[in-house]
């Protein structure tokens, strides 16, 4: 990778792909999160970055078949969300956005026809890693 910037974007959508890869989908993927101290957070299990949950784990509503993910996080230059990625149960990435410091951390993705099951998804800080909702439909 050519700088900081392309990995970040990418980090979200590998560390899906790497679940994929383990076998058991996103379920290894959530899984994983309880032990992943230090590499994904939570609202339950925030780490190191105690108190930043409300601004970096991303808050998801669901309508119908379509979920919008939105991080409450301020945008600069310095500190931003590089990316929402939504996840199915069974390694299914659903879809994926990627920010500047210019947008706000807004996404929608439309889920298949009919989908019941756990969801996951991810809001990646360039300064506070990967923060992780699980969720059902």
């Amino acid at each position: 990778m050519t700088d900081r910037r392309d990995f970040l974007k990418t980090t979200a959508v590998a560390a899906a792909a790497s679940a994929v890869a383990l076998g058991s989908g996103a379920t290894v993927f959530a899984e994983s999160a309880a032990q992943c101290k230090g590499v994904i957070y939570t609202k339950a299990q925030s780490g190191k970055w105690e108190g930043k949950a409300g601004s970096h784990a991303p808050t998801v509503k669901v309508e119908g078949g379509k979920v919008a993910v939105s991080t409450g996080h301020g945008m600069s230059a310095k500190h931003f969300i590089v990316r929402h990625t939504v996840v199915l149960a069974d390694g299914t990435v659903v879809g994926a956005k990627t920010f500047t410091a210019e947008d706000k951390p807004e996404s929608s993705y439309e889920l298949p026809a009919d989908y019941k099951g756990k969801v996951y998804a991810t809001s990646f800080c360039n300064l506070h890693d990967l923060w992780l909702t699980e969720f059902t439909v």
